[in-house]
């Protein structure tokens, strides 16, 4: 069945509460008391801002979120909402009284209540079978008409937007949702996740959201939080962790990444593309951060050039652009005592103009890098 889309604005005049702020604090937890799953989780979510919460599986973010619902209870740190401590030393508000709504990643509906008694769960028992809140927040989500159906007739895409609509309609102050696009198929995941962005942005609410997906955490977040093996290794907008990342691995985290070597000194490092110029001085051997977009390529043709170059070992047309994988044939390119890099990654927005096997000429037409040293 397919998924009815959002309308472009709300049938019915509706908002949730005044969107709230969120401070998480010095916030730890572990589930063994020896090995921590977060450590000192320092977070903040302005009013009305969407944050990502992005990490590889087992990372921390579910059990941050759930701490930030009241599910979980943290060792050490504070959760403030709003100028209301939640959760901290001697402290621990009950999930119901936190004024957050909550979409889990298995949507949790009840099946053998209707989409209109789904979506009134959350609210006071004399206006879960009946309210104006509960047509709102259906109208908000584009399921007008959709109150008597059972949740098992709807495709998977209304099946979110009902778990949705429960979440915001006794609007909360803040909106948590984990993982929410993952039980989708791809192609309906890019439209639904399309659709809750518009929404989001018209409901103006702060929202906090755990996803494993790059894709999903730079379109939807305001500001992305990285988290590693329980620490949060870097907080920013999308924009900033894909051009300046913190670590190495978050370089290859956030986005395809080529590392070459290089010598640094103070504002610039030499390469096989030349000299530099770095977002942040440094000293000495570094790999450095090219992402393959910043690569310009082209047939080589007989010529003596200074430029880098390789033959072409995979074409990967995508539609929207193309993908070579190519790998380097100057080693004399490198600096002093370094070994080139080997494969390189190409993205071009256009045609195929190269074919596997042929030789082409590589340039960096991007902007200051950044390197990581030795």
């Amino acid at each position: 069945m397919p998924s009815s889309p959002v309308p472009s604005s709300p049938a019915t005049p509706t908002s949730p509460a005044t969107a709230g702020s969120l401070q998480v604090s010095g916030v730890g937890k572990s589930f063994d008391g020896v090995t921590p799953v977060l450590s000192g989780i320092d977070l903040v979510a302005n009013s009305g801002e969407t944050v990502a919460l992005l990490g590889p599986s087992g990372c921390g973010k579910t059990t941050l979120l759930r701490i930030i619902a009241g599910l979980e209870s943290a060792d050490t740190g504070q959760v403030i909402l709003g100028d209301r401590c939640v959760s901290g030393p001697g402290v621990m508000i009950a999930p119901e009284q936190r004024q957050i709504g909550m979409v889990f990643q298995d949507w949790a509906l009840f099946p053998h209540l209707s989409v209109a008694r789904n979506v009134g769960f959350g609210l006071p028992r004399g206006e879960r079978k009946e309210s104006s809140r509960i047509d709102e927040a259906l109208a908000l989500v584009g399921l007008t008409g959709f109150g008597d159906r059972s949740p098992s007739t709807l495709s998977g895409g209304q099946q979110q937007r009902v778990a949705l609509a429960r979440a915001i309609a006794p609007r909360p102050a803040i909106l948590l949702l984990d993982e929410p696009f993952s039980n989708l198929d791809a192609s309906l995941r890019v439209q639904v996740r399309t659709e809750i962005h518009q929404l989001l942005l018209r409901l103006g609410m702060t929202t906090v959201f755990v996803t494993h997906d790059q894709d999903e955490a730079f379109v939807l977040g305001d500001k992305v939080a990285v988290l590693y093996e329980g620490n949060l290794l870097q907080v920013g907008p999308p924009a900033e962790l894909y051009q300046r990342p913190a670590t190495r691995w978050l370089a290859g985290f956030v986005g395809d990444a080529n590392f070459i070597p290089g010598h640094a000194h103070h504002n610039s490092v030499q390469t096989a593309f030349g000299e530099l110029a770095l977002h942040h001085p440094t000293e000495g051997p570094v790999e450095v951060l090219i992402r393959p977009e910043d690569l310009e390529i082209e047939l080589a043709d007989s010529e003596a050039t200074t430029d880098v170059l390789a033959t072409v070992e995979l074409v990967e047309y995508l539609g929207h652009g193309t993908a070579y994988l190519v790998r380097q044939t100057q080693a004399d390119q490198s600096p002093a005592g370094q070994s080139p890099a080997g494969q390189l990654r190409v993205r071009r927005p256009s045609l195929p103009i190269l074919e596997r096997s042929e030789l082409a000429r590589l340039r960096y037409i991007g902007g200051p890098v950044v390197a990581f040293p030795l």
